[in-house]
């Protein structure tokens, strides 16, 4: 019986995935319900049993502190993206894994998308929802084609499924574009759903061209001067759209 335990674990452990990491947005407090606190220590425990390596905003507090050290714990890698100025407010106590200090707030979301190979939102504030909402529209343009989960524990967000639904009731939304959100209320669960997800809207930008301008995010950008008959900011969104 004991040998049947073991080999019970070893499959558990082993679970095989499409993906190397996982990116993470959650709030940078705990909220007011356990149910959020243990989704994110699951959620963490459940990318270690499928090999899977973080990739958060970089705090070390509230859940994406819990989160973070479940990966870590479970000895897979963790990387930290956070802008330079946020370090003081949202780092505290021992962080762990890679943290990568970044300039502002856009190139952050950048380097997490880049990292990434998809997208899962715990319960969080703005920021959070900002993060998600982001790399929603990004898949809906086509600029990139990872799976986005949310873990919807308690019916946290199902507000914001109900205002989702209403935009595409209302025309705003097309209704293969709803299916980019992929929703479950455990970890578990919402994993499974990942690795079977594939896209089923139109795409509108070149995934490429988009990486080559927004993620490489160059050192320098030089400013189109206009040419006759033409304003400045119509030469500079010229020169983006063809460079």
């Amino acid at each position: 019986m004991e040998m049947k335990d073991e080999e019970a674990a070893e499959v558990a452990v082993a679970v095989p995935s499409r993906f190397r990491r996982i990116c993470v947005f959650c709030g940078s407090s705990h909220g007011k319900k356990q149910s959020y606190q243990d989704a994110a220590i699951e959620l963490g425990k459940e990318l270690v049993a499928r090999n899977i390596d973080l990739v958060y905003g970089g705090g070390s507090v509230g859940l994406m502190g819990l989160v973070s050290q479940a990966v870590y714990n479970g000895g897979r890698h963790v990387l930290g993206v956070i802008p330079k100025t946020l370090m003081p407010r949202e780092i505290s106590g021992e962080t762990v894994g890679e943290v990568k200090a970044v300039a502002d707030m856009h190139q952050r979301k950048a380097e997490m998308a880049r990292q990434s190979d998809a997208f899962i939102a715990l319960p969080g504030g703005y920021g959070t929802l900002e993060e998600l909402l982001e790399v929603i529209a990004w898949a809906q343009l086509g600029i990139h084609d990872k799976p986005v989960g949310l873990l919807n524990v308690d019916g946290y967000y199902n507000p914001l499924l109900s205002f989702i639904d209403k935009a595409v009731e209302e025309g705003f939304i097309k209704p293969t574009a709803r299916h980019i959100i992929v929703m479950a209320p455990t970890p578990k669960e919402l994993i499974e759903k990942l690795e079977e997800y594939a896209p089923q809207h139109e795409q509108v930008v070149s995934k490429t061209k988009w990486e080559t301008e927004q993620l490489g995010y160059p050192q320098s950008y030089e400013i189109p001067i206009p040419k006759e008959g033409k304003t400045a900011m119509e030469a500079q969104l010229e020169s983006r759209l063809w460079m």
